[in-house]
């Protein structure tokens, strides 16, 4: 099987590695704070993962998977990558990250700084308009009636079709959107974007009670009401709003209590009692 390099093991690089090694795939897990930083993600993954340096998973990668914060774009090594297919999830949203100065005043936009940097890597933007707890639940069968796809952009034909196969392999259709400068299209502040988690500070939707149960209140549009305006004819129905028990808003506003579990953080919302495993709690309200 193929193995994939991880420039970046975060929420979005762990959960895809956790995928990848589900689907029977090798992968080659680093980030920036050196391989010792990643033996617990490393554990939980089993024998196929392994961690290493940035260069050293470039390196080691048939495909390599970039998945940092966009604002260190330039510390990608780009000498092991030459000739290599890389995937792309990064996104500059001002909103959620901050303006970057450096980034608002480079004349090339966002969406294509990466490729400006690795220009003789073959670069396709993938996996960046999926919240990452998506990602980890909607996988389905080929067959599955209900299956996702996810859009791709690329200007490497060969170099889409294997990003396409890594996105069979976990579980998602590709719907290729074109060359790479079509992935403004699924940019940040673009409907096809994921209804990600609200802001710190940002309003959560209310919801009403139906025979005592919470009606969910969706973060915006569902991908399906929406993709025949940005890609017509195509099937792409990923990237839904929270499903109930997992990340739903609440009537009042939620109050979290915290224990930890196996690792992970385990919250009860003290306005309707359900549970939910957090990684992080930066931005549980209440704490």
């Amino acid at each position: 099987m193929t193995t994939i390099g991880f420039i970046g093991s975060g929420n979005l690089g762990s959960t895809l590695a956790r995928l990848a090694v589900d689907a029977g795939h090798d992968v080659v897990l680093s980030n920036s704070r050196g391989p010792h930083t990643l033996r617990n993600l490393v554990r939980w993954l089993g024998p196929r993962a392994r961690a290493a340096t940035p260069v050293e998973a470039a390196a080691a990668g048939d495909l390599v998977v970039v998945t940092i914060p966009i604002r260190a774009y330039q510390h990608v090594p780009t000498e092991p990558l030459r000739g290599k297919v890389v995937i792309d999830t990064l996104n500059y949203d001002p909103v959620r990250q901050g303006r970057v100065p450096e980034i608002e005043a480079d004349p090339t936009p966002a969406h294509l700084l990466l490729r400006t940097h690795l220009t003789e890597s073959h670069v396709v933007k993938a996996f960046s308009s999926i919240f990452f707890r998506h990602l980890a639940t909607l996988g389905r069968p080929a067959d599955a009636p209900d299956r996702s796809a996810l859009p791709i952009a690329g200007d490497d034909t060969d170099a889409k079709r294997e990003v396409a196969a890594l996105l069979d392999s976990v579980g998602y259709d590709a719907y290729d959107v074109g060359p790479l400068d079509e992935s403004r299209r699924f940019a940040p502040g673009t409907p096809a974007q994921h209804p990600s988690r609200p802001g710190r500070h940002a309003r959560r939707p209310r919801t009403s009670r139906v025979g005592g149960r919470p009606r969910e209140a969706p973060l915006g549009l569902r991908n399906h009401d929406r993709h025949p305006r940005l890609f017509p004819g195509s099937a792409w129905v990923g990237g839904r709003g929270p499903t109930p028990g997992r990340g739903r808003p609440h009537v009042t506003r939620p109050r979290w209590s915290k224990a930890v579990c196996a690792g992970r953080r385990r919250f009860t919302c003290c306005a309707c009692g359900c549970q939910q495993e957090r990684a992080l709690v930066s931005w549980a309200v209440g704490f």
